[in-house]
C-alpha cells in the first residue's frame, strides 16, 4: 500500500480555506478512482518548533492507494485532475508541500 500525503501550512483565512477544502476539494479527491481512503487531521501541536522553517502545519491529508501502479493510473484520471483543479481555484496550491509513502507493514 502506498499513501499521497498533502501537508498544509496555516492559510491566512483558515476558516474560509477550510470551507472550501472540506465543501469542493475532498469531495472531488474522494471520486478519484483506486482511492482505497483518504483522511484529513488537523495538526494540533508541533513538537519541534522551528522543524518545518517559518511555515506553520495546519492541515494533513492522507490518500491511500493499493499500490504505486494505482496510484499513478488515479493521478492521470480526470477526477484528480478535477480535483487539482479545484485545489488551485480554492488557493491550496500555494499551501501545500506533497509527497508519496510506501506504508511499511512487518
Amino acid at each position: 500500500m502506498i499513501k499521497y500525503i498533502a501537508l498544509y501550512r496555516k492559510p491566512q483565512d483558515a476558516e474560509a480555506f477550510e470551507e472550501r477544502y472540506f465543501q469542493s476539494h475532498l469531495p472531488l479527491v474522494a471520486k478519484t478512482p483506486g482511492l482505497v481512503r483518504a483522511e484529513v487531521a488537523r495538526v494540533g501541536r508541533v513538537f519541534v518548533p522551528g522543524f518545518l522553517g517559518e511555515s506553520e502545519p495546519y492541515l494533513v491529508a492522507e490518500m491511500y492507494f493499493e499500490s504505486e501502479a494505482a496510484m499513478k493510473a488515479a493521478f492521470s484520471s480526470p477526477e484528480w485532475q478535477a480535483a487539482g483543479a479545484n485545489l488551485t481555484e480554492i488557493g491550496g496550491l500555494d499551501l501545500v508541500a506533497m509527497f508519496a509513502a510506501e506504508v511499511v507493514q512487518r
